[in-house]
């Protein structure tokens, strides 16, 4: 079991290079394919999603316990890095949408934290006994 900080961190970096990854991939296929910038959003939605459940993932695996809240943490850790660059860098207004994305980014990463605790837990059982009945 590692210490909270490191682990929220290392899920915040798993989730951040997966953002990161994806939106390069989202640029290529709008590059070069016939998407048009439309879908975008869409894209943004998937790839926040998939990173935040992978973020939350390593975090609670690497804690070994409460997932939904180091997985959470990582996802307001995450929600507060970027409402900090739409502010600051592109002057982006707080609105409805906003408390919605830190809600979502909060269960997202608790609910991959849960299954960051549960799989730890499922692969480290003792073999060979047998539950009571």
């Amino acid at each position: 079991m590692r210490s909270a900080s490191t682990s929220v961190l290392t899920g915040l970096l798993y989730t951040l290079g997966l953002v990161l990854i994806g939106a390069l991939l989202a640029t290529f296929l709008l590059s070069f394919t016939n998407l048009r910038e439309s879908s975008l959003p869409y894209f943004t939605y998937v790839i926040n999603i998939i990173g935040l459940l992978i973020g939350g993932y390593v975090t609670g695996r690497r804690c070994g316990g409460k997932g939904w809240y180091y997985g959470g943490l990582t996802g307001l850790t995450y929600f507060i890095l970027v409402l900090l660059i739409g502010f600051l860098g592109f002057d982006a207004p707080m609105q409805w949408g906003t408390l919605l994305f830190l809600v979502g980014a909060f269960a997202l990463a608790g609910l991959g934290g849960i299954l960051g605790v549960n799989s730890i837990n499922t692969s480290h059982k003792p073999k060979g006994i047998k539950p009571r009945r």
